[in-house]
């Protein structure tokens, strides 16, 4: 499998080109990874993706045949071959941990080394923060609506393979109880769940029979599918399947048609008046922050997202850029009209009320704390979070959220990240 050094935009290997070739790229730099703004009506994100970033960090090389390749094609000058063929990363990085909260400017990433090492890194880490943080913070809303209720990642046949492992690692990161998704559970130790499709009833003479031969092979704890045909029938039929091995009835039932709100409030009468009062209910189809807040009132055991969430579909991204902000010690910032940045390599910190600032010269006010932590130092990946502290830190970001921040509605950010100081007397304009 080849390394991720060619998940690229072609621009960064051709500046690269350039400043192998005028010897800028062995100039001291620093590059950081931030949102502008946050995406119309977030009031909060949640960073994720730094897990994976690093994970691949570890194994980021240029291999012969791809510098191969790059050469053959023109892509690159035959002395920047040269540099690529010995490159490995041998500078800094500072990062949120997963699971932070972050605001506009908030200095996700930072990374310090020499100028072409922080250069052929800006595709790969936009990618996965990008990706994995608009994920993970669409599932924080989701989380918050769902209060106690328990929330299952079922995305997976709506996205890209890769890209159903991240959503479901984000999520679980953002409070997700668990994936439907195998390959996350290998991959990441995430609690994987998942019984049965309308495929496996229609595969049956009827629904009866369908339900008896899952209760007999996975047990009486399992959630039918009830809605194949006609919910209220599929109930009574889960209910008589579960009775005929000695139970109330089946351990859940699974809602995924009709105003789900009202299929709820008549599914749970109907198991009460069955017997079957323990027999949970589990919704599913479309489900996103905003459904899930109007089903707030249902009898509703627990929520399964899964094109809303994976897909993105009706959530923003979250609308990260990557920007060179020092060279030599020398601030730089891009000065385009609503694309405007501070110059200067900044520490973010936070005081005991939330508030969110940086300064430029290192220092942080007294009762503050840092947000950033060492994840590699001199090019080697230092040991890091794993999803489960991530999500431990996410839950605890939440809590740390006051009321207004937390709101599902639409709203501006709630607090920017801002500056203490401003000592940077010189700046520089340079390209997007």
């Amino acid at each position: 499998m080849s390394t991720p050094a060619l998940h690229t935009d072609q621009y960064e290997l051709t500046m690269l080109s350039s400043f192998v070739e005028t010897g800028l790229v062995i100039q001291d730099a620093a590059f950081e990874l931030f949102a502008r703004r946050l995406p119309a009506g977030r009031r909060f994100g949640m960073v994720a993706g730094l897990g994976r970033f690093l994970d691949s960090l570890d194994g980021f090389r240029f291999e012969d045949a791809q510098v191969n390749w790059l050469l053959s094609t023109g892509k690159v000058t035959p002395l920047c071959a040269g540099y690529l063929r010995d490159w490995t990363f041998t500078g800094d990085i500072d990062a949120y941990p997963e699971g932070s909260t972050y605001w506009p400017n908030s200095p996700v990433l930072s990374v310090r080394g020499k100028l072409g090492d922080g250069l052929v890194l800006e595709t790969l880490a936009l990618s996965m923060f990008n990706h994995d943080s608009a994920i993970a913070s669409a599932a924080a809303r989701m989380v918050h609506a769902a209060g106690r209720r328990p929330l299952i990642e079922m995305g997976s046949r709506r996205v890209h393979e890769e890209g159903a492992v991240a959503a479901a690692r984000a999520a679980y990161i953002a409070g997700f109880e668990a994936t439907s998704n195998l390959e996350a559970g290998f991959r990441h130790d995430i609690p994987v769940v998942g019984t049965a499709a309308h495929a496996f009833t229609l595969a049956h003479t009827d629904e009866l029979t369908a339900f008896r031969a899952q209760l007999s092979t996975h047990g009486v704890t399992t959630s039918l599918l009830v809605d194949t045909y006609d919910t209220s029938t599929g109930i009574r039929n889960a209910v008589r399947a579960a009775n005929e091995i000695g139970a109330d009835g089946p351990g859940a039932i699974r809602l995924d048609s009709g105003d789900l709100l009202e299929e709820a409030h008549r599914a749970r009468i109907l198991l009460d008046t069955l017997g079957a009062t323990h027999t949970k209910i589990v919704v599913t189809s479309d489900l996103d922050e905003y459904v899930i807040t109007d089903l707030a009132g249902g009898p509703i055991d627990s929520y399964g997202v899964g094109t809303r969430l994976a897909t993105g579909s009706g959530h923003p991204t979250a609308g990260m850029v990557y920007k060179l902000v020092e060279v030599n010690g020398r601030p730089v910032a891009k000065k385009a009209a609503g694309k405007g940045g501070t110059g200067g390599a900044k520490t973010a910190y936070r005081l005991a009320d939330g508030t969110e600032g940086y300064s430029l010269d290192g220092s942080v006010p007294a009762g503050a704390a840092t947000v950033a932590v060492p994840v590699v130092r001199s090019g080697q990946v230092l040991e890091h979070a794993d999803v489960h502290s991530a999500r431990a830190h996410a839950a605890q970001q939440l809590v740390s959220l006051p009321p207004a921040a937390l709101q599902v509605s639409d709203g501006a950010a709630y607090r920017t990240c801002t500056p203490k100081t401003t000592r940077i007397t010189e700046q520089i304009e340079v390209a997007s």
